[in-house]
């Protein structure tokens, strides 16, 4: 399942490098840094979702209080790309939960007590927060993210699925969703001067945050240092500077002193990003034989009044299935809300939940087996532009997933199969994912000892990035690991690209490997420094996916609506798996965070308030242990030398795409009821049981 080579440390399943330092509690996460005389600072956020801030008091005589900033008397920033990074600089109140005031106190109890204690002047005006797909503010942007086209077409879909033998016309939708990771967003902030920034910060690319808040604080981007050596997870919410950053930088040159910021949990809901929910609808039109004749995919989502950001919903069907004729488009809607940012497989996640469901809607309209519905529109190529594959093997991955699930001799027919009072079915789904790679440099410098000190500002946002890129340089410098130390996590280290977009090791393990070839082939001394750009900028991302297939077996209560996923099990195309230990961590990863997206995920929207009321994770549910029964994942060897020097495809992200299809299409095979509004509630399902 994992190719390995004798001797060589590729393949093999080594375990976490640093996981003694994180089980001791060596390892230091971003306010657990030592500084001397740290004050420590709590936000006030705002408790309208629109209007003005025209006065902020609070007790003179609370006790520990440093300062209270807010627009009336914060340093002024500069306004930079990202408005939410111009904090405290405007009356303007944009959504619920946004930042207006910070409270800077001498213990961290203070803080907050003097955070609860503050008074708002606040004049309130009427909001807009609720995505509805007639909403009259709707638009086409220019771009959807990262940069793709907000709509294409081929063909004349409509004419073609008019003259369609059988047609599927479906409306699926997605709640917001919200990241959660086990760090939350936190800053030291440590002034040398007025000119030299220090923030020990929880992010996902170093060299990402500080060119932000140096414009912001109005600083040459090379007096800013982050450091970022352990990230307790981030899932796309840290992969760019956010407002506690620039907030613990403006407290501490206020108060003259080191100040350590971490974001409650509640303010994770809104201050850091989320998950646009999206309104799709999918129209597919097929011969009775099930070669598809038409696709079109229409995605609504929405964003905030400060910023626009476009998920790229609708851009998965663009790769997936043959069809003559096809148009994928997006429209988004700017309301009184926070903004959203990248969540893990953003687009890909929410966008497959809607194809690879109306493609098993489809399969029982035209009577075919979902796999060989899938089989029978597999493309030779890139759909839209006709580029090759480098690779594919998605039908591999169908046919042998199958086979290793018992897939053979499934009666297609729904609500057939009962044990007691529960309902039971299975479900299968398609996952892809863009392998992507990015520029970045690294050094390697031969140590006296005989050691090989590898040098990259990579983070590891809890995925073994640190140990894969051991491995990666034991390999090109031909010595053990034990011989490589790697540094990661500092912008004092070689710049090194984010950590998103299932890109990393792919992109900073191709920078290493040249260092440490380079190194190796000079007779290992010295120190060598190799940047990718222009390796990366040749290869090009078009034509490179990853792809995969999950199966799901559920149980759905005839008494409670209850749904209990008894198997889930997930089979990849992702290039040469590097780390088969950590690679598996990923895989299930996804996989679990996928079903939550089917079951229990949702931001439950309080229009009256333009509030989430369930912003904790005593009302936010996500899988813990009880619901994460059988679950596995295992891959195909695929060689891809149209990659990079490894072999490999990113692996974070598709674990999470299309296995909340494959729980929601075995619900359906399970109880005969099809469930298009996520998530998959008993209160959505019993009262449709037959």
């Amino acid at each position: 399942m994992t190719a390995t080579v004798p001797g060589h440390a590729l393949g093999t399943p080594l375990a976490r490098v640093e996981g003694p330092d994180k089980v001791t509690g060596a390892a230091r996460y971003a306010v657990e840094y030592p500084v001397e005389n740290a004050a420590h600072a709590w936000v006030v956020r705002s408790p309208v979702a629109r209007g003005r801030l025209t006065d902020v008091e609070i007790d003179p005589t609370l006790d520990g209080v440093l300062a209270v900033l807010w627009h009336g008397n914060a340093p002024e920033l500069a306004e930079t790309a990202d408005p939410e990074l111009h904090v405290l600089q405007s009356d303007s109140i944009s959504y619920r939960g946004q930042v207006v005031a910070l409270v800077v106190a001498e213990t961290l109890e203070a803080a907050r007590h003097a955070a609860q204690s503050v008074v708002l002047d606040i004049e309130a005006a009427p909001h807009d927060v609720v995505l509805r797909a007639d909403h009259p503010d709707l638009y086409t942007p220019d771009k959807v993210n990262p940069g793709f086209p907000a709509g294409t077409a081929q063909g004349d879909a409509e004419s073609a699925l008019s003259e369609a033998e059988v047609t599927v016309d479906v409306t699926y939708t997605t709640p917001a969703l919200h990241n959660n990771p086990m760090e939350p967003h936190a800053t030291i902030a440590v002034w040398d001067g007025d000119e030299d920034l220090t923030l020990y910060d929880s992010n996902q690319g170093p060299h990402s945050v500080a060119p932000d808040v140096a414009s912001a604080l109005g600083l040459d981007p090379a007096r800013v240092r982050i450091v970022a050596e352990h990230v307790g997870g981030g899932f796309g919410s840290k992969g760019s500077a956010r407002p506690n950053a620039v907030l613990a930088a403006i407290a501490a040159k206020v108060t003259g002193r080191p100040v350590k910021l971490a974001l409650p949990r509640q303010a994770l809901f809104t201050m850091v990003g989320y998950r646009t929910p999206t309104i799709q609808r999918v129209r597919l039109g097929a011969t009775k034989d099930g070669t598809l004749t038409a696709i079109t995919h229409d995605a609504v989502s929405q964003s905030s009044r400060l910023f626009e950001f476009a998920e790229q919903t609708a851009v998965v069907t663009r790769h997936m299935y043959a069809a003559a004729h096809r148009r994928t488009g997006h429209r988004l809607v700017r309301l009184d809300m926070p903004t959203p940012r990248w969540m893990r497989a953003p687009g890909e996640a929410p966008g497959m939940v809607a194809l690879e469901c109306a493609m098993d809607e489809l399969a029982y309209a035209l009577g075919i087996d979902p796999i060989e519905l899938r089989a029978r529109n597999e493309p030779d190529a890139e759909p839209e532009s006709g580029e090759p594959f480098t690779s594919r093997h998605y039908l591999r991955c169908l046919r042998e997933g199958a086979e290793r699930f018992g897939w053979a001799g499934r009666d297609p027919r729904p609500a057939r199969r009962r044990d007691g009072e529960w309902w039971t079915g299975t479900g299968v789904a398609g996952a892809t994912y863009p392998a992507m790679a990015q520029a970045s440099t690294a050094a390697a410098t031969a140590l006296p000892d005989g050691r090989v000190e590898v040098r990259i500002a990579a983070t590891d946002i809890g995925t073994g990035a640190r140990t894969v890129l051991t491995q990666i340089a034991a390999d090109a410098l031909g010595l053990p690991v034990e011989s490589v130390v790697v540094r990661i996590g500092d912008t004092r280290l070689p710049k090194a690209s984010v950590a998103g977009g299932s890109s990393g090791t792919a992109s900073w393990g191709w920078a290493i490997d040249g260092a440490c070839r380079r190194l190796r082939e000079r007779g290992m001394s010295g120190e060598v420094v190799f940047d990718s750009t222009e390796l990366v900028k040749a290869r090009g991302n078009d034509g490179r996916h990853a792809f995969g297939a999950h199966f799901a077996a559920v149980r759905v209560s005839a008494v409670t609506g209850e749904v209990r996923v008894d198997r889930l099990f997930g089979i990849y195309a992702a290039g040469r798996i590097l780390n088969p230990r950590t690679a598996r961590s990923q895989f299930i990863g996804g996989m679990t965070m996928g079903m939550g997206m089917a079951l229990h995920e949702e931001g439950v929207l309080d229009p009256y308030t333009g509030d989430w009321v369930n912003h904790d994770l005593a009302d936010y549910h996500i899988p813990v242990h009880a619901d994460v029964r059988d679950i596995d994942a295992a891959w195909i060897d695929e060689h891809d030398d149209h990659l990079n020097p490894m072999g490999s495809k990113g692996i974070g992200e598709i674990g999470i795409v299309g296995s909340p299809a494959a729980i929601l299409n075995a619900i359906w095979h399970a109880t005969g009821v099809r469930i298009r509004d996520l998530p998959a509630r008993m209160d959505r399902i019993l009262p449709h049981l037959p």
